[in-house]
């Protein structure tokens, strides 16, 4: 009987197998009996994140959303972030359960743990956390070789990113991501970062929540200079921005500085994040030289 089958046998006794100790993004230590040969990732970031690391081969079950690069296409689907398949994930005995911090609903980690099952929290706010949370994808597989090369190549293209467009402009951005209630991003998320990135300050950069519900007379007190109005749903923006024309004493609105986006990347906190924050960079700078 191999290592690995043996503590999958010895499953609530994870101290007899555990020789091999790994951190995660949030800084919590697992132990695992060697390098993660299967995994069950639950996060369509870490899905991504760990192809790039080279073991994309050992996900084993994924959840929606998870379609980057086109091989994760064909991993078996267990439920999404907020109602998993138990059952199925357990016939699948992965040594280890990837889950996105603040992403994943904490009930249903809760149920993973109570099954004994271990958790690896894939946890990023800032571009410049992906190299390092990709460094140790490769340690928790054992493909560090692999993973550093591509952490490097990362970390390259976000500081040029960075270079090019960060002293560009200082006006700011109201970020909206829901209507009704009217919800933004807080200074913790990767969105405010990518702003930051793109030379830009968020408008509600001084709030804690990740996404916190902010009233019309509030941002009309704040009096943005560009309306970013950001859903996967390409509709949503476009109607969303609609309703502000009614404002037309803000800044943003009486200079045509609205901008609506859909872009699904942006919000996974995968690799192609970066290439997707490019693309926001050119079209913010486009519609605030009007």
């Amino acid at each position: 009987m191999t290592v690995r089958l043996l503590c999958a046998a010895l499953l609530f006794m994870p101290a007899l197998c555990a020789a091999y100790r790994v951190e995660d993004d949030d800084r919590a230590t697992i132990e695992l009996a060697g390098p993660a040969q299967r995994i069950v990732s639950l996060a369509p970031g870490a899905t991504a994140m760990l192809f790039a690391a080279g073991a994309g081969g050992r996900i084993v079950g994924t959840s929606a959303y998870s379609d980057e690069p086109a091989a994760a296409q064909k991993i078996e689907r267990i439920g999404d972030a907020q109602s998993l398949d138990l059952e199925r994930i357990l016939a699948l005995h992965p040594d280890v359960v990837v889950v996105w911090t603040g992403g994943t609903s904490l009930t249903e980690i809760a149920r993973l743990q109570r099954v004994g099952l271990r958790i690896y929290h894939h946890h990023v706010t800032r571009l410049e956390q992906m190299p390092d949370s990709l460094k140790r994808l490769g340690v928790l597989t054992g493909t560090q070789s692999e993973a550093a090369a591509a952490a490097n190549e990362l970390a390259g293209q976000i500081a040029s990113l960075r270079s090019q467009y960060s002293m560009l402009s200082r006006a700011s951005v109201f970020i909206q991501v829901w209507d009704k209630p009217l919800y933004t991003v807080g200074k913790d998320e990767i969105i405010t970062d990518v702003i930051h990135m793109c030379g830009y300050r968020s408008t509600y950069d001084d709030l804690s929540d990740v996404s916190p519900a902010v009233t019309i007379e509030s941002v009309l007190a704040r009096d943005p200079d560009v309306i970013l109005a950001l859903d996967s749903d390409p509709k949503s923006p476009q109607h969303w921005l609609l309703q502000w024309h009614a404002f037309g004493s803000m800044r943003a609105v009486r200079t045509g500085h609205l901008l609506a986006w859909s872009d699904p990347r942006l919000i996974r906190m995968g690799p192609s994040e970066v290439e997707a924050a490019a693309t926001l960079c050119k079209a913010l700078h486009t519609v605030n030289a009007k």
